[in-house]
């Protein structure tokens, strides 16, 4: 039996809280999932495991700029706090079920280098690494 795979350009947009940053991106990485809790019992002949809590992260490569609605500002704001609301849709802003909405509430920005790669003669860029909270997937319209 044969399968129809399908390619799109990547062209995804980013919310940072109630700040639109899609602009700003060129790079995100969303990964989601579950914790494995291992249930391996007496007699057992491989290790067996259960899904734990929802397992979180959000990867961003934004180009660095500084002053007010900046990337660098947005950041800041979030910066160790365990509060921010993602939400990425990986081809515009219209869910469906060929283009899901991911929203992660409770995440906390562990990590972001406001001074990121600045190389004369090259656009600098900032990193940012979300971690925990939960997500929620959404197709409807």
């Amino acid at each position: 039996m044969a399968t129809t795979a399908t390619t799109y350009l990547a062209n995804p947009t980013v919310m940072i809280g109630a700040v639109d940053v899609t602009a700003m991106c060129s790079g995100a990485t969303l990964t989601v999932g579950f914790d494995s809790l291992e249930m391996t019992t007496f007699g057992d002949s491989g290790h067996l495991y259960t899904k734990g809590l929802q397992s979180v992260s959000v990867e961003l490569t934004m180009f660095d700029y500084f002053g007010a609605g900046s990337a660098e500002a947005t950041l800041f704001a979030a910066l160790g706090t365990g509060t921010t609301t993602l939400v990425i849709s990986p081809a515009g802003a219209s869910e469906s079920a060929t283009n899901p909405e991911y929203t992660c509430t409770n995440m906390m920005l562990a990590t972001f280098t406001p001074l990121g790669s600045a190389t004369v003669g090259e656009l600098a860029v900032i990193q940012a690494s979300f971690m925990g909270g939960t997500f929620a997937r959404d197709i409807t319209p």
